[in-house]
């Protein structure tokens, strides 16, 4: 019950597969794009927004959370000021996420949002976390953020993923086949590439614009799928353990074990996404995160998510320990807690995962506590340093 629920909002991944059963179908499709793409999507390091140094990147994913009865204009002001105060606070890029059809969360427009955000900010890099690919025709994902590139040279990312970002019926309305399972991807992603390379020799449909853009692109996931097409083709990964920890661990070192250089990175590149609540206190952090905590409650049971006030506690609003250990379960590799707390935290999740960079999800029913939140992490993550050589899992 939990997971299909779970999986209908906010897999980015699709269905948790067993490691490894796609690999024989992701190989094949590594050859063909790699023959196809060799030489074609030339990226620097600066292109993608990802440095030589040491230092921990940090990142923010949106959601555009709302609050009971807002507008959704009201909560885009909200990620325009967000977006406005991590820049100045160094962060890489802001990403905003896709679903559809779920109240409370306004981010069913996803390029539109970019370009919003992007119009109101400067330097920061502003993309997709992610795109859901099988929703959408990969030529008017092309046209769309090759528009976006061309509007913002430098500046734009695209990060996708396989899964619907809705639930079924939501799938039929995006003329999804609700038989689609997400293998389709490999060739999606190839299909998407071609429109975002340089023109080729008789190519009959081109994204105009788009075509030769070479807009980078990051794969999303929470299982071992995305994990393997990423390292076969050489292109960032990065792992949503803000809603699904269990396969963090294997998935890292599944990327970093099967990488494969290519003109885009040579190098892999790991990003983790993560629920992050820093505050004065360890009792205030826990406080402020009984927000997200009712947020996948509601979601549990099939209630709206808006976001709303924090409690003392948490105790009186389990139905059964089923529901706690759900959320948990989603929840559990969240950093919550003083500047102390928050520090040790990442600390152990960049030195067992091997992660570059962190992509920060924060969510609190009081924006001040939000900015507070990201300010405090930034100063936190100013100290710590990546390792190019770790060894992964615990």
């Amino acid at each position: 019950m939990y997971g299909v629920e779970l999986s209908g909002l906010l897999m980015v991944d699709g269905a948790l597969p067993a490691f490894g059963r796609d690999s024989i179908k992701i190989r094949r499709h590594r050859e063909t794009l790699s023959h196809r793409f060799s030489g074609c999507l030339i990226q620097s390091s600066m292109r993608n927004g990802f440095d030589t140094s040491n230092e921990l990147a940090l990142s923010v994913l949106d959601l555009v959370g709302m609050r009971d009865g807002e507008s959704a204009g009201k909560a885009i002001a909200r990620s325009v000021d967000l977006a406005q105060h991590v820049e100045r606070l160094g962060y890489k890029r802001y990403w905003l996420a896709e679903h559809h059809s779920i109240s409370a969360l306004a981010c069913s427009a996803t390029p539109v949002l970019i370009g919003h955000v992007a119009g109101a900010t400067k330097t920061i890099r502003v993309g997709s976390g992610g795109v859901m690919l099988p929703n959408h025709a990969p030529l008017v994902v092309a046209e769309q953020f090759g528009t976006l590139e061309a509007l913002y040279p430098g500046r734009i990312d695209l990060g996708l993923g396989r899964a619907p970002g809705g639930d079924f019926q939501t799938m039929r309305a995006l003329r999804r086949d609700s038989q689609q399972t997400g293998e389709d991807f490999p060739a999606l992603l190839e299909e998407l590439r071609t429109y975002l390379g340089p023109e080729k020799p008789g190519q009959a449909v081109k994204a105009i614009p788009g075509q030769g853009s070479n807009v980078p692109i990051t794969l999303l996931g929470s299982s071992g799928f995305s994990a393997q097409l990423a390292s076969r083709l050489g292109l960032p990964f990065a792992f949503a353990a803000h809603f699904a920890p269990e396969y963090l661990y294997a998935a890292a070192r599944l990327y970093r074990e099967q990488f494969q250089p290519s003109d885009e990175l040579r190098q892999p590149r790991l990003m983790v996404a993560v629920q992050v609540i820093a505050a004065e206190t360890d009792a205030r952090a826990r406080r402020l995160f009984t927000t997200p905590q009712q947020r996948f409650l509601r979601l549990i049971r099939n209630q709206p998510v808006e976001l709303l006030p924090p409690v003392e506690s948490m105790d009186s609003l389990w139905q059964n320990e089923g529901e706690r250990a759900a959320v948990e379960a989603r929840l559990g590799a969240a950093i919550v807690g003083s500047n102390a707390t928050v520090n040790t935290g990442l600390r152990k999740l960049v030195s067992e995962t091997g992660a570059e960079e962190v992509i920060v999800v924060t969510d609190t029913y009081e924006p001040a506590d939000r900015l507070e939140s990201y300010q405090r992490v930034a100063d936190i993550a100013s100290a710590i340093e990546t390792t190019s050589t770790v060894s992964v899992g615990r």
